[in-house]
């Protein structure tokens, strides 16, 4: 980025207001978007901000429509924050036939129901979220384009000496929750071709809220004082509001046969440089343990800046948002990603 530095968010209030701060290129598309959207699974990390984006983009563009998120509710608190701004929500176990089939028809829907965390011990169940509901949605909304979420994961591990997987690499995925979410977008792909229905499929790896994502996990363990592995010793990660933005952005290439995009940043970073880095904002010591293997989960997400738009924060920004969200006592979500799982086991 050029120019002067954006400041950091200090409140969770505008920090929740960057997250949902739509681009240009969201509001323009929003003008030409006909129809209401249906956020699938939206009581997520990523959910509310998206949905809110969402919203404030339609008002922006002046269009009359409804964003609808769906979700269990666990957290009735998620769902009176939504609510408050002017997004609908609906209490819908997604698994229950007869519920999704309650739910309004919508030309749009933004797919991000799924299960990661906690995945090693439930395998059924993660396959019924990950591969299964998939199949639910798509004959309950054949006729509307789908924007989906899948992860970066479902490449597999990559050597650091390259740019990372691109979208037209073979997939090679490790462990139960990587193969089930492959198995997401096999039943996308199976119901683009044979209804028709229009796909998208986000490859996603590594959003990062202040208040989690992998550069939350590295200050977390640097201010805490804990050793820091360094074997997957390399990563990609991206500013949450500009991974909403572009996820928002890829309805409008839902296509048949399925669309699929990397949404990533757009530079690998280094464990070790990261975790130093903290250390020298929080004028600590880093224990770094582990030596950095050859490979690691990477992602090239050139594709997805040339066709969609350009993040708006810098990684160089993030970490100095993220450094002061740490400093400051900011609040965090306690859910580590386990980017440092090699084994697929999450």
């Amino acid at each position: 980025m050029s120019g002067q530095a954006p400041s950091p968010p200090t409140t969770l209030i505008e920090l929740e207001d960057r997250l949902s701060e739509p681009t240009e290129s969201v509001v323009e598309m929003m003008q030409r978007l006909s129809g209401d959207i249906l956020v699938l699974g939206v009581a997520g990390k990523m959910g509310p901000s998206l949905a809110r984006m969402a919203k404030r983009a339609s008002d922006e563009a002046g269009t009359t429509r409804r964003i609808i998120g769906v979700s269990r509710f666990r957290d009735a608190a998620a769902r009176t924050e939504l609510e408050k701004h002017g997004v609908e929500t609906i209490t819908c176990d997604l698994l229950d036939e007869r519920a999704l089939a309650a739910l309004p028809d919508a030309p749009n829907i933004i797919y991000m129901a799924g299960m990661k965390f906690g995945a090693t011990g439930q395998e059924p169940l993660t396959w019924a979220m990950n591969a299964l509901l998939p199949g639910f949605v798509c004959q309950r909304f054949p006729d509307s384009r789908i924007a989906a979420f899948s992860t970066g994961n479902v490449y597999g591990l990559v050597p650091t000496s390259g740019s990372g997987s691109r979208e037209t690499d073979t997939p090679n995925p490790a462990g139960e929750y990587a193969q089930s979410c492959l198995g997401r977008e096999r039943i996308f792909e199976h119901f683009a071709l044979a209804h028709g229905t229009p796909v998208s499929l986000i490859r996603l790896n590594y959003a990062c809220d202040l208040r989690y994502g992998v550069l939350v996990d590295i200050a977390q363990k640097v201010w805490r004082g804990e050793p820091m592995d360094l074997t997957m010793g390399h990563f990609n990660t991206i500013w949450q509001g500009d991974a909403n933005a572009l996820s928002l952005l890829t309805l409008e290439y839902a296509t048949t046969p399925a669309f699929k995009i990397n949404l990533t940043g757009s530079v690998m970073l280094h464990v070790r440089g990261v975790a130093e880095y903290f250390a020298k904002a929080f004028g600590k010591e880093v224990q770094i343990t582990g030596t950095e293997a050859a490979d690691a989960l990477l992602s090239d997400a050139s594709l997805c800046f040339e066709k969609l738009d350009q993040a708006k924060l810098s990684e160089s920004d993030l970490l100095d948002w993220v450094a002061s969200w740490i400093q400051s006592g900011g609040t965090t979500l306690d859910k580590p990603t386990h980017f440092e799982s090699r084994d697929g086991k999450f």
